[in-house]
């Protein structure tokens, strides 16, 4: 029976299990898992939230093929002013580089978020840098396609340079689910309705 397991991973940590260099924290750093376990997707260095973890070889190719276009939910914090227009262009998708190419990203749901929304999102570890004379914001982006740094990219090709980023769903599955825990081992059951398999 293949393991399923979902990770909170926090700021600075890689989204794999080879220690690159001795100071670098590695997805091995939050739990003892199984030899066989991977990342299904990667989140980069800077990015926290939400990651499914398996050994089940099906799941990566049914849920990140390109045809299946699943939403990925992610929380923004953004420097400067967000207006109608800033959103207008991101769910319109913005033309960014990826692999040396150009791209044109696929449309996506963008808005910004309320303040009784983001007070429960916990401060992260480093503080981010913040300019008090420059305004920031938290915004939402569901996307159904994920290249590198994508999102950063995205929102800098708009002039909202990103200061924090957290992926708070995948599909129906939402980082909230985890209870505060770092690590939630979970039955195919449960997981796969949630992520539409």
């Amino acid at each position: 029976m293949p393991d399923y397991y979902l990770i909170n991973k926090p700021y600075g940590m890689l989204s794999q299990f080879t220690r690159e260099v001795p100071e670098h924290r590695v997805l091995g750093d939050l739990f003892d898992f199984q030899k066989d376990i991977y990342p299904v997707g990667r989140l980069d260095r800077d990015s926290e939230g939400l990651l499914i973890l398996t050994n089940d070889r099906r799941l990566n190719e049914a849920l990140l093929h390109p045809s299946r276009q699943h939403g990925r939910t992610y929380w923004v914090r953004v420097e400067g002013t967000p207006t109608e227009g800033h959103l207008a262009r991101l769910r319109k998708g913005v033309t960014i580089r990826a692999k040396g190419k150009t791209h044109q990203s696929a449309p996506l749901q963008a808005r910004e978020l309320g303040e009784q929304e983001t007070t429960n999102i916990p401060p992260r570890t480093p503080p981010v840098r913040f300019r008090k004379s420059v305004p920031d914001a938290w915004l939402e982006l569901t996307l159904t396609e994920g290249k590198n740094r994508q999102v950063r990219k995205m929102c800098a090709a708009v002039g909202l340079p990103v200061l924090r980023l957290i992926r708070v769903g995948i599909e129906y599955l939402q980082l909230t689910e985890l209870d505060g825990d770092a690590v939630k081992k979970v039955s195919s059951e449960w997981l796969l309705p949630r992520i539409g398999l």
